[in-house]
């Protein structure tokens, strides 16, 4: 008893000691980190752009909607016509000079004329007028990505060119049968690729397309006998195709069909009411096409949260 009371005076110094030492050795808490949410996650729009000769000319009514909507594609894959307007878009043309390229055209530029080989029209014309207006540069070197799709005349199969010399593969791509000759590279033949894919959609994909912006200008029968050779042959080739062609404008997420079954194949002369058509389906279609992309950049972001 005498100890405790000799040390009692001590006992809130002791107690004090003991409190701050429990103090000292414990940290903090920091306060709670906010939630960082991942980056919008930045979606890559394909072009699709299919075949249909002089009616081609529509995709460029297009392309100049969907700029000047904001929407800047990514990637694109084009079929015959569709080839040559997206090889010169994707090497780097904007629509204004798409356009003035299109006015200055002249058929004479493309068609070389050689009989009893095959096909009317030999094709070489072609390959050297894409080559000039995409400074001669292969295909895996202009400014977008792209591809041309073609039908490989031995086995019937879509083929898809991503390399290469771009001039020839459009050429392949557009060599419409019993009017251009096939093309032969690297010992095979390739004729136009409408035959197994008219409005290239898979090809988007295959660029890594996460949206696919189909532009449809495939003729349609509407009972009425088409004249001449090129506009019969183009009827023709787009019934064979059709089917084909139907289930793969399924897989895309918008179509796109300006109204020119009227302009024939070989209607050159038509081109500014080609263009202004593409325009006017494009800006009728825009609603749609932006709510489509808002639906699927919304569905990745979740994803991209859902991951992280």
């Amino acid at each position: 008893m005498s100890a405790i009371r000799r040390y009692r005076p001590l006992l809130p110094l002791l107690a004090s000691l003991v409190l701050c030492a429990c103090f000292g050795a414990t940290k903090p808490t920091p306060p709670p980190a906010p939630l960082v949410p991942p980056p919008l996650v930045k979606l890559r729009i394909g072009l699709a752009l299919g075949g249909g000769a002089a009616k081609g000319f529509a995709h460029i009514g297009v392309i100049k909607m969907l700029e000047a909507n904001g929407i800047h594609p990514d990637v694109v894959a084009g079929t015959s016509a569709g080839s040559v307007v997206g090889s010169l878009y994707a090497s780097g043309m904007d629509p204004f000079q798409l356009q003035e390229t299109a006015y200055a055209l002249d058929q004479a530029n493309l068609r070389d004329v050689r009989l009893f080989s095959g096909g009317v029209v030999q094709g070489q014309k072609l390959q050297d007028y894409v080559n000039q207006q995409v400074k001669n540069r292969p295909l895996d070197k202009l400014n977008l990505p792209f591809a041309a799709v073609a039908t490989q005349l031995e086995t019937g199969q879509r083929i898809v060119f991503v390399r290469g010399n771009t001039g020839q593969a459009v050429r392949a791509s557009s060599s419409v049968p019993g009017v251009f000759e096939p093309v032969e590279i690297n010992g095979k033949h390739y004729i136009d690729g409408g035959v197994v894919s008219p409005v290239p959609v898979d090809a988007a994909r295959q660029l890594g397309a996460d949206v696919v912006i189909a532009v449809d200008i495939s003729s349609k029968t509407d009972g009425t006998n088409p004249q001449g050779v090129f506009n019969i042959v183009g009827q023709s080739i787009s019934i064979m195709g059709q089917k084909l062609g139907e289930q793969e404008l399924a897989r895309a997420d918008i179509v796109i069909r300006p109204k020119v079954n009227q302009i024939g194949a070989a209607d050159f002369e038509q081109r500014n009411q080609a263009i202004m058509e593409g325009e006017r389906a494009a800006l009728a279609a825009m609603p749609s096409i932006k709510a489509k992309i808002a639906a699927i950049q919304s569905a990745h972001q979740q994803q991209a949260i859902a991951a992280h």
